[in-house]
């Protein structure tokens, strides 16, 4: 099947390196620009583009889609279908209107819930017991196309990126079955169930602070949820705090209390305790707690908000 595809970060590599692996034909990668990051705020392909190139893919970068060049440009490269892993830009009605088979995406939700942005770091925000993946059909309605392939992983103690990486394994191989069954004819679609529906907007960082006020357990939450744009961090004896890992405990602490020990701190929350395992000071690098420990010896044993 000669395919067009739409992707960006990290997610979306599994699937593109499954479709060349099953022998479709890739007309043409298309990714966003890229993107200044790190201290130098340097320029950097996005972890697609890097795939594509060392697959010798082509790869197209348009600001937008909307406008009628860019869709004459993809239409020329003639795709039967067009695949979408979080590409981070919406497809206009033109766009989804060239593929005569279709537009496919690797949504990592268990749709109907958690439509849109964020639907990993939402399903840990809100406890869900299970994170998922979609294969989906694209409509101009956000997510809201019937599905056929899904499956999912337990959400327990993981975090975004650990998540991020398990869906996207599982993404890479519904995709592939999807398009082998669109390509027979034996596809089966499923709509959703529009009363269920649920969004995930993207994170904000006031998000995933951390707080005496929350449970133990949301704080948890909170740390599993965070990523680089949205670290989870507080206030440690008078130090501000990026928290990268954590676990429940069971010190008996008030909340905004500090049990300092020699190679542990945990934090009184609200209902429970927390002990903190990496952290990321201002202005060092991740390290485990007990490298950050002798700095907050003679502090007053509080935490709070940043």
């Amino acid at each position: 099947m000669r395919i067009v595809f739409m992707g960006t970060p990290g997610y979306a590599v599994p699937t593109l390196r499954a479709l060349v692996e099953a022998g479709h034909d890739i007309a043409a990668v298309y990714t966003r620009a890229d993107a200044a990051s790190g201290r130098g705020s340097e320029l950097r392909p996005s972890e697609v583009k890097a795939a594509a190139l060392e697959l010798d893919l082509p790869v197209l970068t348009p600001p937008t889609l909307r406008d009628a060049a860019a869709q004459e440009q993809l239409r020329a490269l003639q795709p039967q279908a067009i695949v979408v892993a979080a590409y981070g830009m919406l497809l206009p009605q033109e766009v989804l209107d060239i593929p005569p088979l279709g537009t496919f995406n690797a949504h990592a939700s268990l749709l109907p819930r958690w439509r849109g942005a964020a639907p990993i770091q939402r399903a840990i925000l809100e406890g869900d017991d299970e994170a998922g993946v979609c294969t989906m059909k694209v409509v101009l309605e956000l997510d809201a196309g019937d599905y056929i392939t899904a499956g999912s992983v337990p959400v327990g103690s993981k975090t975004t990126d650990e998540l991020t990486d398990e869906l996207a394994a599982i993404a890479a191989r519904g995709m592939v079955e999807a398009l082998a069954a669109v390509q027979d004819g034996t596809d089966e679609w499923q709509g959703q169930d529009a009363s269920l529906v649920t969004y995930a907007a993207k994170i904000s960082k006031d998000e995933t602070l951390l707080a005496p006020s929350l449970s133990a357990a949301a704080c948890m939450r909170r740390i599993q949820a965070s990523n680089h744009r949205a670290p989870a961090r507080c206030t440690v004896c008078g130090k501000q705090v990026q928290v990268v890992a954590a676990r429940l405990a069971d010190d008996s602490l008030a909340p905004g209390q500090v049990a300092l020990q020699k190679k542990r701190i945990a934090l009184g929350c609200a209902d429970g305790a927390l002990e903190l395992v990496l952290v990321k000071p201002q202005g060092k690098k991740e390290m485990p707690v007990q490298g950050w420990i002798n700095g907050l010896r003679n502090a007053e044993p509080v935490w709070g908000e940043v």
